[in-house]
């Protein structure tokens, strides 16, 4: 499969498995995140009825809580060291940091 062979070239991996166990905790971690929403919703809203500032916070919050998930899963599956990589480089292009 070429697309397994251009994410292994990209991730800089060493074989086709790494490249579905990472996408299959991409899989897991959004799963997760997705299945919290509901009951953090429920408890901090009337009703489940979410106004504009809610979902604002609530959008800013789960990012830390998905990289979170995301390092929890890449440990258990074996890949820490990758999603720790992923981890920091997204945090540096958020913070605005540039290479050297």
């Amino acid at each position: 499969m070429a697309w397994i062979d251009k994410l292994k070239t990209r991730w800089d991996l060493k074989s086709g498995w790494q490249v579905i166990i990472i996408l299959v905790v991409f899989a897991c971690t959004g799963f997760t995140v997705l299945f919290l929403k509901q009951p953090i919703v429920a408890f901090f809203t009337e009703d489940g009825e979410t106004n504009i500032w809610f979902t604002i916070i609530y959008y800013i919050l789960i990012l830390p809580v998905y990289f979170v998930f995301l390092l929890i899963y890449g440990f258990l599956f074996g890949q820490f060291d990758f999603f720790w990589g992923f981890v920091k480089k997204t945090f540096g292009r958020m913070s605005g940091k540039k290479k050297d």
